[in-house]
């Protein structure tokens, strides 16, 4: 499901003169949760692991898995399930196909025709094509659609609304153009694709039209298929509509695993289906659209790469969309294959990749899951010799991501218990290709990611993929990265928020996560087409399957290490600097946007507030907004505090001699992962976040109007954003008292390493 970005990278020249020799980590031979002994065992093990992948098994599954279409229900999607089960067993894994019985419409009628001031009728098809081999399995592809849209029949003028997103109707608000009763055109982009009929709905649109517009999605970006990696004009993006800020997963049981003796929702009633009919389009069929429209011109912002002008309506332009779907509830096989661990059976090392596509899918997700079943035979020909690990490993390889991640979310739903029980580390890819390190996750997991990509050398500029990604933050990133990339002797791991399998683990459980890929050199435009298949991916984005083994490499190290530390690899210096910059964040948010509203008042009361700049143009002027009031943020920053000291007393006792000696007893290291273990749940609420109790983190959430995107400390930063000053409030109470509790179980851990309990 990731979307990775689509913008070719500069190529790195001096890579390693980019970044000051201070800078560099350190060459310590200890890692994280391991003494030094142990440590070099450890390595000694890994160098043996690596040795042990091989680049042409990525090839040969690849073109085996992404051979026809196996979107859910189909019948090559459970042959696949049943090939990756044989896999696992043959690697000697307990393995086995976990199903569940999920809601999946696939469509019925599809019809888009502009009626005035000129008629057309949209193709709604992508074209086969003789360079690309798998392109004419018409008989067996899903068509173009966006799963979970309603049924709907509607007629209405067109209004181009850009992204789609909040901040685009208040655009429109300012120039007077009301989209209630009509139909909106939205481009790709912006924000997650669920969003835009969402908050059509919202405004009073009766249907939402999305397209991908050549400027962020084909020809403007480069040469487009089969000729470059590019969308090419009839290239459409499938996807999945359902609102998953309010809860992914199967539509019609939230809170429980979608088995066949699951209570379930009504259809009519099954809150993330959508609330208007909505429909993906190609920018061929978007041309004569968007040609029709009248109206303002458009802001130079909302400008795409298509050769009109762009103008806003409402109308001319005027269209009709009729969508039927066969809302039919159909299986998703997840393969669950376990490595029993020696010491410490009961604590669970998981890693998942999904196999589902929305057509063959050889990109998404067919590279990662390659490059997870390389790491899962190694590891197999590893534990053939005699190596055990410490703890129990879990290969996920998972269906139905791509409408909803459905098979990660229901199985989660179903072992909620046990998984809150033995859960240490969830650790997720999606798509791969080549380029550079993309790694997201907890922060208690930023040190041992960094020293994890310290040992894996990039497979082209032969220096640390570690390296790499801290030289193209040099090159690539705003002032204040690159500053940070010079100076820190480590990278920054970004917080995750939704989109891929990591979703249920982090946000509902509170089990450390994180998200893995390579990507930044493998542009192209085939994602959730019939384009993205084998020919594509060797020609363009990963020919050699080098970023495949590298993704192996880093992966592979991360569940060794976790499997086989003799305590789990967390810390939290990392986390806790973050959460300050967090609880800046949103204290000079709030203090800004007061400031916007007292300003915005101000110009209101004087008459001299323009909403647009053009002044030919019309425009309505806002009404005056009541003062924002000062938030207490106290709270939270007493709790900052404490989790500072907490923090920096963990760290010392952990550094003494003592601490050391007790960590020796097999009994101490296991009491003390169980407290660790706790830590990470300590960050989660059983009430969740306001109006969206499925997500229950407090520090990370996908955004409710993002969709992917993140939102840290989300209840708060939402609350502002949304300029809901007691909700904000109340909100800030809560975050502080979550981290209050994360630094009393850091404090617990402390008491444990000073000889309590």
């Amino acid at each position: 499901m990731r979307l990775r970005f689509m913008r070719p990278i500069a190529a790195l020249v001096l890579l390693c003169a980019l970044i000051p020799a201070q800078a560099a980590p350190p060459d310590d031979r200890t890692l994280t949760g391991f003494d030094r002994e142990s440590a070099e065992r450890e390595r000694a093990l890994e160098a043996r692991f690596d040795a042990l992948l091989r680049k042409e098994d990525l090839r040969e599954w690849m073109k085996r898995l992404s051979a026809r279409p196996h979107h859910v229900g189909s019948p090559y999607d459970r042959e696949n399930a049943e090939f990756l089960l044989g896999l696992f067993r043959s690697w000697g894994y307990d393995a086995q196909i976990e199903s569940f019985d999920v809601l999946f419409p696939t469509p019925k009628t599809r019809l888009l025709e502009l009626i005035a001031p000129e008629k057309y009728t949209a193709r709604l098809a992508e074209p086969p094509l003789k360079e690309d081999s798998t392109s004419a399995q018409t008989s067996e592809q899903l068509p173009t659609y966006n799963a979970y849209s309603i049924d709907g029949d509607v007629t209405g003028q067109l209004v181009y609304v850009n992204y789609g997103v909040p901040r685009d109707y208040d655009e429109l608000d300012r120039r007077g153009i009301d989209v209630k009763g009509k139909i909106v055109i939205a481009r790709y982009g912006g924000s997650w694709r669920g969003i835009k009929p969402k908050v059509a709905a919202e405004h009073g649109a009766v249907g939402c039209i999305i397209y991908s517009d050549p400027r962020d999605d084909g020809y403007f970006e480069g040469d487009v298929y089969p000729q470059g990696a590019y969308r090419n004009e009839w290239g459409a993006q499938r996807g999945s509509v359902a609102d998953m800020p309010l809860y992914p997963g199967d539509p019609l049981t939230p809170n429980v695993g979608a088995t066949k003796e699951a209570k379930r929702l009504d259809i009519k009633s099954a809150p993330t289906l959508t609330k208007i009919p909505v429909l993906p389009i190609s920018y061929g069929d978007a041309l004569p659209l968007l040609k029709a429209l009248g109206g303002a011109v458009a802001p130079v912002g909302w400008r795409g790469a298509l050769p009109v002008t762009y103008h806003l309506g409402p109308g001319p332009a005027t269209v009709h969309l009729k969508l039927e779907f066969n809302w039919d509830i159909k299986p998703v096989n997840d393969v669950i294959a376990r490595l029993k661990g020696g010491d410490l059976p009961e604590e669970w090392v998981i890693r998942g990749n999904h196999y589902d596509a929305w057509v063959n899918g050889a990109d998404d997700p067919i590279s990662g899951q390659v490059a997870m079943l390389e790491e899962a035979r190694a590891l197999g020909e590893l534990a053939r010799t005699g190596w055990k690990p410490r703890r129990t490993i879990i290969y996920c390889a998972w269906d139905g991501e791509e409408p909803g991640l459905l098979g990660s979310t229901e199985w989660v739903e179903t072992h909620m218990d046990e998984l809150r029980r033995h859960a240490v580390l969830y650790v997720n890819s999606d798509s791969n290709g080549r380029g550079f390190l993309e790694v997201g996750g907890s922060h208690t997991l930023e040190k041992f990611m960094n020293e994890a990509a310290h040992d894996v050398s990039d497979p082209e500029k032969k220096i640390s993929v570690g390296e790499r990604l801290r030289a193209r933050r040099v090159l690539d990133g705003d002032a204040d990265e690159r500053r940070e990339a010079r100076e820190r002797a480590d990278f920054r791991i970004g917080a995750l928020g939704s989109g891929s399998d990591y979703t249920p683990f982090l946000q509902h459980l509170g089990v450390a996560s994180m998200n893995l890929g390579y990507g930044g050199e493998d542009g192209g435009g085939s994602y959730h087409s019939i384009y993205d298949s084998f020919d594509n991916y060797v020609r363009f984005i990963d020919p050699t399957f080098d970023y495949g083994v590298a993704l192996s490499e880093t992966a592979g190290r991360v569940v060794l290490r976790f499997a086989d530390a003799d305590t789990l690899p967390l810390s939290f210096g990392d986390f806790t600097e973050t959460v300050g910059r967090y609880v800046r964040e949103v204290s000079k948010l709030a203090d800004d946007t007061r400031e916007e509203i007292a300003e915005k008042n101000r110009r209101i009361n004087e008459g001299t507030f323009r909403a647009v700049s053009d002044p030919t143009e019309t425009y309505v002027a806002p009404k005056a907004e009541a003062p924002a009031p000062y938030l207490n943020f106290a709270p939270l920053q007493n709790a900052l505090a404490r989790l500072q000291e907490s923090t920096k007393n963990y760290q010392a006792a952990l550094n003494s001699t003592a601490a050391q000696e007790r960590l020796r007893s097999r009994e101490t290291q296991g009491q003390l992962d169980e407290v660790l273990k706790g830590v990470e749940h300590s960050m989660t609420r059983d009430a969740g976040l306001p109006r969206r109790p499925w997500f229950k983190h407090q520090i990370y959430a996908p955004g409710f109007y993002t969709g992917y995107g993140v939102k840290t400390l989300p209840g708060i930063r939402e609350a502002v954003e949304q300029h809901n000053w007691k909700e904000a409030d109340e909100q800030v109470t809560v975050a502080a008292s979550t981290i209050q509790q994360v630094a009393a179980e850091i404090d617990r851990a402390t008491a444990l390493l000073q000889g309590g309990r």
